[in-house]
């Protein structure tokens, strides 16, 4: 179909050169005159044949198309040219010039006027969209969806008052201050981020922390924010170039978009310093804090990576990913998933020896803090003596740096997670100051959104369910970071350490939980339910507080931290105790455990210096003491609970 119509195209191109040139309905005066037009015709469909215009489907036909049949159209002059000179009736110039335009409209237009005809808005129903800015990301996201079969791209949105009104491929552009007017006036059903980095990172030359960029993207979310459609973005440059992702790949706002701060820079020196070359140990490899970990490290290239990880299951998968990720990123890595748990103190010894281990991060802790406060025992096993039995551990190993993850909630504490983390910072604090062999430093940041039981996948999928939305108290507020920056700090700040420092994260300021919620509600397409907007889609429900939770969560104890190479990162200046100290209260600890005595267990970690202040805490589902030490003492003499002391995690 396409061949006969370029040569009828074609043919009508030649005659009406030539009928334009002689003023007059111009017909062959005789057979060689017409075999000149037809070899013309047949010559020239062959050259398209070989440059491939017939493979090209016309709904996708791109700008290289448009080279070709220009190609094809010169090549087809010069067959003119040629054949009229062999039959003797050569054609002036102009003739040759005219045919060439009109072979190149004829031919060209007939496509493009089909791709139009197949691909206007209306033929298959879609959706209209926004889309905000005009860049190449912008472009091609634009491209995309015009060629795919669910939206349409209807309007592009530009902080720029210069673009206003202008069109960018056919589509028009609006300033992002008329973004509810055209919404409404378009019918658009959603909008999407489609912004290039160099947009989202605009500086000026005194702000290299990047807080304008920060500026410019949230700008335009609070401006998104009252539009009555859901907002949406499209992945990251980096994604697309890796080949992960796809420009027409629509997604939910990320959580970078949520978190209101701009990103913590990455010292790539300070990354690879500690980890190039060595043998690298993560215990709590499987969990989302961990999991990152193993991530970032392999992209510093260490010698081998050894993950240490209780579930089989949580193992199986990082282990998995981490080969792939190994593979793809061409890391020559010895990975070495290991089943074991932090309590098993010459498991660990056994393990540190045989891979040679040299540098350990210990991110395996419990850190739900409700469920830690109704499970103290388990809490305080984990978190503290696990902590203990592994750093013992890398002692014992020869373990060059260990660096315990901690947490905002082991400043003043208010529940038991939070005044098992202080501890165990306690004791990595003791063990440096008793001990030079191994490196002991600690990590703590706040909140970090996309781990197990972050607020907002929570939310997100509250939000899809219709509502309502759980926040537990109006004016609660945390800390927050993304698990890559929690990974990188924690790697960073390890690089730095002497020995016994506490590192805490410049975080910014704290978010507010509610304003969380509604800012999410709002960039979903949703409006949330209120006195003033009593027929809302989504409500806002609070709950109370959980047991052990505080309104304020701090990152330092006290008020004088200390700078170092990173500009985001601080050491604290704390009080730390003596071995001796610590080694008494651990012993007092683990007898408390061994008698499933909640109640003294609590009681030792509030007159421990610690800054313990529990909040009101329901009955704890280990607080039967009495009938839990009876049970125990009916016990065959082959089954007891574990020894005390050092040995119990053997």
């Amino acid at each position: 179909m396409t061949v006969a119509s370029d040569a009828v195209a074609l043919g009508f191109a030649l005659w009406a050169s030539v009928s334009l040139h002689h003023g007059i309905f111009y017909l062959p005066p005789d057979w060689e005159g017409a075999a000149v037009y037809g070899l013309t015709v047949i010559a020239t469909v062959l050259v398209f044949v070989r440059l491939g215009l017939y493979r090209a489907v016309l709904r996708f036909l791109s700008d290289r198309a448009i080279l070709t049949i220009s190609a094809g159209a010169l090549t087809s002059v010069a067959w003119l040219w040629a054949f009229s000179k062999v039959v003797g009736t050569p054609l002036p110039s102009i003739v040759l010039v005219v045919y060439g335009a009109l072979a190149f409209l004829f031919v060209g237009g007939t496509r493009l006027g089909v791709r139009a005809l197949i691909n206007r808005p209306g033929n298959r129903n879609k959706e209209p969209v926004g889309i905000v800015g005009v860049g190449e990301t912008a472009r091609q996201l634009a491209s995309a969806l015009a060629h795919g079969t669910e939206f349409r791209p209807a309007a592009f949105f530009t902080l720029e008052p210069s673009g206003h009104f202008s069109l960018v491929s056919a589509i028009p552009v609006f300033n992002i201050s008329h973004a509810e007017r055209v919404v409404r006036e378009l019918g658009l059903k959603k909008v999407l981020l489609a912004l290039d980095s160099e947009d989202a990172e605009r500086r000026s030359p005194s702000e290299k922390d990047g807080l304008s960029g920060l500026r410019f993207r949230q700008q335009i979310l609070n401006r998104l924010e009252t539009l009555s459609v859901p907002v949406q973005a499209v992945p990251s440059v980096s994604g697309l170039v890796s080949g992960r992702v796809r420009v027409s790949d629509i997604r939910d706002l990320d959580i970078e978009d949520l978190l209101g701060r701009s990103p913590v820079a990455v010292d790539k020196a300070l990354l690879s310093e500690g980890l190039q070359g060595r043998s690298v140990m993560v215990t709590g490899a499987g969990g989302s804090i961990g999991a990152e970990l193993c991530r970032q490290i392999i992209r510093q290239r260490p010698r081998t990576l050894v993950l240490f990880e209780q579930s089989e299951y949580a193992l199986y998968q990082i282990e998995r990913e981490l080969q792939g990720l190994a593979d793809s990123e061409r890391v020559d890595i010895e990975l070495k998933p290991v089943l074991g748990s932090v309590l098993h103190r010459r498991r660990c010894v056994s393990v540190m020896s045989q891979y040679d281990v040299e540098v350990v991060y210990h991110a395996a802790a419990y850190k739900h803090v409700p469920l830690v406060e109704e499970n103290v025992i388990e809490g305080v096993q984990n978190n503290v003596f696990g902590t203990w039995y592994t750093a013992e551990a890398a002692i014992e190993a020869g373990v060059s740096r260990f660096v315990l993850i901690s947490t905002d909630k082991a400043v003043r504490p208010s529940n038991v997670m939070g005044a098992t983390k202080r501890l165990a910072e306690l004791v990595l604090q003791a063990l440096s100051a008793r001990q030079q062999s191994t490196v002991f430093t600690m990590v703590r940041f706040g909140n970090v959104l996309g781990s197990s039981g972050s607020v907002v996948p929570l939310f997100r999928e509250q939000i899809r369910e219709g509502g309502p939305v759980t926040v537990t108290h109006p004016d609660i507020t945390r800390y927050f970071m993304t698990i890559p920056e929690a990974a990188q700090l924690v790697l960073q700040a390890g690089t730095m350490a002497n020995g016994g420092e506490v590192f805490v994260l410049d975080m910014g300021e704290p978010v507010k939980i509610a304003d969380l919620a509604r800012k999410m509600i709002h960039l979903m397409g949703l409006t949330e339910v209120s006195l003033a907007n009593a027929g809302g889609d989504i409500e806002v429900v609070y709950t109370g507080l959980r047991p052990g939770e505080k309104l304020f969560e701090e990152l330092l104890i006290g008020n004088d931290p200390q700078g170092t190479r990173h500009p985001r990162i601080m050491m604290a200046r704390e009080h730390a105790e003596s071995w001796h100290f610590v080694a008494d209260l651990l012993e007092q600890l683990s007898k408390a455990s061994h008698g499933f005595d909640v109640a003294r267990i609590i009681q030792l970690l509030v007159d421990a210096p610690l800054g313990y202040a529990p909040a009101s805490r329901p009955d704890s589902a280990e607080s039967t003491t009495s009938e839990l030490a009876a049970l125990a003492n009916g016990l065959p003499d082959n089954v007891r609970p574990f020894k005390a002391g050092r040995d119990a995690a053997g």
